[in-house]
């Protein structure tokens, strides 16, 4: 095998020697790292000329697995390495690890190895590369930017290829991402192979590919890829960070082929050291290998030349022995064997004071986080040329424009494949072959209409399809194909119920389904809906009693009869109260023959009104009672006069039948709209038994089945929703009406597959359409002449009577009677002095002389507010009552 070695430094030095497996001679990588480590070891030490040890780089080319486990022996038995770089093939990686654990010697790489490779279990690995599973999430993050739900794995068919895309899976998995398609494309696969399995790509409706392999196989994956026209406008590509890292090692064309292409890579901060490097790096390449395609470094010739000054700088810290530092078994057999290779005395130390070590490197802050180097930042860059940074990734902000002070959320402008501005939309759109119903019933919603072999579909759905397609063009930027298709059978009735067209879904027969289709929770299970294009809900229709408007007597219905009853005992109180009052005064108004006065108690309340401008009363307490009289009256006459208009006004029909549980014995028979979700409802939520359900698809049909009822054939109710019943209203309103409660829906809404990315895209579109009220008004009123596809049916839906009771004015009559009673005690104090005079002379005395002396003794209470001669000539009638009290003592 080919052998080179490092520049010794001679002199007392301790020497720890450094065993490197790639391919220098072949392969781009392998002269990168080369020059990178041997420039690494004569910068530091020209830095650190002090240090006490010096590192030994023993380099060992291998071009296959068997040539690295002859050099990773090799290096071990004959040169005794205290530490293995490498190596640079992947699938040799877990032998070296294995070796390296039995040896106690580090097997540090920069290459990109499997990612099964598990650092816990392997305590002598060290991975100084990308972390795979922080990479995986900024991969994530970029999908979730471009609101991208599905993407197609491809990936190299090896350990190193399957290791990563578990790591993917998972990310995807924790923002909802779905994983479409995994291809996986073997690493020595041929260019038919690979074209094969691109002609199969795309097939597929998603155009979002993530390319995880190694630059040899995906230089001849995005050169196929252009030949067969997928680097064309609508495709989006992702490469991860071992492509991205490489892409001034790949050929000229092959950059050119990958135009438009995302990928993430590790972040290099700015450097002038970096710069020098750079530079001194060209001259160097230039000396070695004068005819190299390369044209500068990569990812891995920094991470080689940060290993060489973190190995140099562990190895101070140890001071190793000048003595071998490889201890060697005792055996006599000559055969090399893992028995026989021995064991490091430092390795152990050196690996220790590695992941210990902490400097600024050339990539970076170089610290090692449970052996694997930390790599929180991720550059989002876009192909064109060599890589144009647009963006930034970190685990704490996300996706930015920069890094620093000056955040600034988002990307810079990206041109995508094709030299295209504007963002795929992440899949192909083709010819959506579209589901709609076909029935006989409410054409308003949906209806086919055949002219030979041209078939048309109108209706408010479609409309509003088209609304939403119209949208989608203009404010979403994509265009929609579609074809109408009639779920019918043979004889051209719809062939099913509705639940049977949307599992044609599932069955890949139709791409999308249109119509009046309600969003019920079981559909959920095998469609998705888009947000409802309208709301919706469901309730019964029935017979009603008739039109109030129509009623001779409506003028009593204002007020319930025991409204009417209080009312008018209420006018014979006060005026019987007011009769008492002013009989016995100057007010020829309540004096007369008896018939006179009856009539005078009878139609004095009317006269109060009537003929406001005479005087009817003369006493004060008369005009208090009788202002309180006006004060209720004007009250209640308001309220008739509201709740007469409101009967007048408002179209309410009483229904003949509102009451559920009847509707449940089998006397009664229950309609519902054929296909819809409703009858399925009454039978396993409600209880009703599947013979008393009967199904209709016309209003023509539901006004025969109302109209005979269930005793001639006909049903007793009828359940839909409620856009149906209110198309059925407006022809048939004067005879029908709802009743019960509203039974709520989310509405109709457009079905498509599960997990569909369309249905995100339509339902903002039915946000904007919805939005729009002129729009949804104008498509309304071309079918219906009003809004029926609200969930509201107000003018309809109350059955409670709208009659004033009683009750309803209880605390006026209340108030009312207290102050007219509170009138009389005043005015007529006869009525209770009597008592409270026996009373007193009962409590007082108990000879009977005493209480007529008592009963005899004038009253001081005087009514001081009233001076008029009316007033006088009361107190007289008082004095001659006060007489006949004695007299009726005396008597006793």
């Amino acid at each position: 095998m080919p052998e080179s070695s490092a520049e010794t430094i001679r002199g007392s030095k301790s020497s720890v020697h450094i065993g490197a497996i790639f391919d220098p001679d072949n392969t781009l990588d392998g002269v990168i790292a080369e020059i990178s480590m041997n420039l690494a070891i004569s910068d530091f030490y020209a830095l650190h000329p002090n240090y006490q040890t010096r590192l030994h780089l023993r380099v060992t080319t291998a071009k296959d697995l068997v040539d690295t486990a002859g050099a990773a022996v090799d290096l071990l038995e004959n040169f005794q390495v205290d530490a293995i770089i490498g190596p640079q093939i992947s699938a040799a990686a877990p032998f070296l690890v294995e070796l390296g654990e039995k040896s106690q010697v580090p097997i540090i790489s920069f290459f990109e190895t499997s990612p099964t490779l598990s650092l816990i279990e392997s305590p002598y690995f060290i991975r100084v590369a990308q972390n795979d599973s922080v990479q995986a999430k900024a991969i994530s993050a970029v999908l979730q930017k471009f609101n991208w739900h599905e993407v197609v794995l491809v990936y190299e068919d090896t350990d190193y290829g399957i290791g990563f895309i578990s790591y993917l899976v998972d990310a995807l998995q924790e923002t909802n991402i779905r994983v479409a398609h995994m291809s996986a494309i073997p690493k020595s696969a041929e260019d038919f192979q690979i074209s094969k399995a691109l002609m199969k790509l795309m097939t597929m409706q998603t155009r979002v590919f993530i390319v995880y392999m190694n630059t040899a196989l995906a230089s001849r994956l995005f050169a196929l890829a252009d030949q067969n026209g997928m680097m064309s406008k609508g495709y989006a590509w992702i490469i991860t960070a071992g492509l991205s890292n490489s892409l001034n090692v790949l050929d000229s064309d092959v950059v050119d082929s990958m135009d438009g292409v995302l990928g993430v890579r590790s972040h290099v901060p700015k450097s002038k050291e970096l710069e020098s490097f750079d530079r001194r790096w060209k001259r160097e390449l230039h000396l070695m290998k004068p005819n190299s395609p390369l044209t500068g470094i990569n990812f891995s010739g920094l991470w080689a030349y940060d290993t060489i000054c973190a190995l140099a700088r562990a190895a101070e810290k140890i001071l190793p022995p000048t003595n071998p530092s490889f201890v060697k078994p005792n055996t006599s057999e000559s055969r090399i064997d893992f028995a026989s290779l021995g064991a490091s005395r430092i390795g152990s130390r050196l690996r220790d004071e590695l992941r210990n070590t902490r400097f600024k490197g050339l990539s970076g802050e170089f610290n090692l986080i449970n052996r694997q180097l930390e790599s929180s930042v991720f550059e989002i860059i876009n192909v064109i040329g060599n890589g144009r940074v647009v963006g930034y990734w970190t685990p704490e902000k996300g996706i930015s424009q920069n890094l620093g002070p000056n955040y600034k959320n988002g990307l810079k402008q990206i041109i995508w494949p094709g030299d295209s501005t504007t963002t795929p939309t992440g899949w192909a759109i083709p010819s959506l072959k579209i589901g709609v119903p076909v029935k006989l019933g409410f054409p308003e919603f949906v209806e086919q209409r055949k002219n030979g072999n041209k078939t048309t579909y109108t209706g408010f759905s479609i409309d509003v399809f088209s609304a939403v397609l119209e949208t989608l063009d203009k404010d979403l930027g994509f265009k929609v194909l579609h074809d109408f298709i009639g779920f019918e059978d043979e004889i051209g009735l719809m062939d099913g119920s509705y639940d049977d067209l949307l599992l044609q879904i599932k069955n890949k027969k139709f791409d999308a389904v249109v119509g009046d289709t309600t969003i019920v929770a079981n559909r959920t299970n095998y469609v998705d809906f888009t947000l409802p294009y309208s709301e919706s809900g469901w309730t019964m229709l029935v017979l009603a009693k008739g039109d109030n408007r129509k009623n001779m007597w409506i003028f009593l219905k204002p007020w319930t009869w025991d409204l009417w009853l209080t009312v008018g005992t209420s006018c014979i109180f006060i005026t019987i109260v007011i009769w008492v009052m002013e009989h016995n005064t100057e007010n020829t108004e309540f004096r007369g023959s008896y018939r006179r006065q009856l009539a005078m108690i009878l139609m004095f309340p009317f006269y109060a009104f009537v003929i406001p401008q005479r005087e009817l009363v003369v006493r004060d307490c008369s005009r208090f009672v009788l202002v309180v009289w006006l004060w209720l009256a004007f009250i209640l006459m308001q309220s008739y006069t509201a709740s007469l208009s409101s009967i007048l006004t408002v179209d309410k029909l009483e229904p003949t039948f509102d009451n559920l549980e009847r509707l449940r014995t089998k006397d009664h028979f229950i309609g519902f709209q054929r296909g819809c979700f409703v009858g399925n409802l009454l039978e396993k939520q409600f209880n009703f038994s599947r013979s008393q359900l009967k199904s209709y698809g016309t209003i023509q049909e539901y006004h025969e089945a109302l109209s005979n009822g269930s005793k001639n054939g006909g049903v007793t109710a009828i359940f839909d929703e409620i856009p149906y019943i209110r198309v059925f209203l407006k022809a048939y309103g004067s005879q029908y009406t709802t009743a019960g409660p509203i039974y709520r829906t989310v509405g109709f809404g457009f079905a498509f597959p599960k997990e569909s990315p369309l249905v995100s895209y339509f339902s903002k579109a039915i946000l904007l359409v919805r939005e729009n009220e002129t729009k949804m008004d104008e498509i309304e009123k071309r079918y219906f002449g009003e809004k029926v596809t609200s969930a509201t049916l107000a003018p309809t839906i109350s059955t409670g009577s709208s009659s004033l009771r009683a009750f309803n004015f209880g605390g006026l009559f209340i108030i009312a009677g207290i102050a007219t009673l509170f009138a009389i005690a005043i005015s007529e104090r006869y009525i209770w002095q009597r008592p409270v005079a026996l009373i007193r002379q009962y409590l007082t005395s108990d000879h009977p002389a005493n209480r007529i002396e008592l009963a005899a003794q004038p009253t001081a209470e005087t009514d001081a507010g009233d001076h008029s001669p009316e007033v006088h000539q009361d107190s007289g009638n008082s004095g001659r009552i006060s007489g006949r009290i004695k007299e009726d003592i005396a008597v006793e």
